[in-house]
């Protein structure tokens, strides 16, 4: 299992230059673990797909549908204290540490192409690129 953050997902079902990484990472590790937060990213994602007219409406219902299937019994709450914590020690949003800190609870890498996380969290981050190799 592994924590992924919203991009990867977007990546897995949104066509781009990292879908091909994002669905080789399904392949070698099928269990995807997001906080709670990963679905209003992820609708957030799919409103600006749809207001571009890049996906149209009943595209987005079954992008959203599958994703929800794959992250089915993966989602979790963290507690605001340790997300708090994470925000003290590093320049990430708030959002951003919610990934991390589930990844330090679940004790498992988060693979993300989020800069900022990946430079403040090496021991839990891992690129989608090196965790591809």
């Amino acid at each position: 299992m592994i924590v992924v953050d919203t991009n990867i997902i977007a990546y897995l079902y949104l066509e781009g230059q990292h879908s091909k990484q994002a669905e080789k990472i399904l392949e070698r590790d099928p269990l995807w673990a997001a906080p709670l937060l990963w679905r209003s990213e992820f609708r957030n994602v799919l409103a600006l797909y749809l207001r571009k007219k890049i996906i149209n409406y009943r595209n987005a219902l079954d992008i959203i549908e599958q994703a929800e299937t794959l992250m089915e019994d993966n989602e979790y709450s963290v507690t605001s204290s340790k997300v708090l914590e994470l925000v003290k020690q590093s320049n990430c949003s708030a959002y951003d540490c919610e990934f991390i800190c589930l990844a330090q609870q679940l004790d498992i890498p988060l693979v993300t192409e989020d800069k900022k996380i990946l430079t403040g969290f090496p021991r839990h981050a891992i690129s989608l690129t090196t965790f591809c190799k």
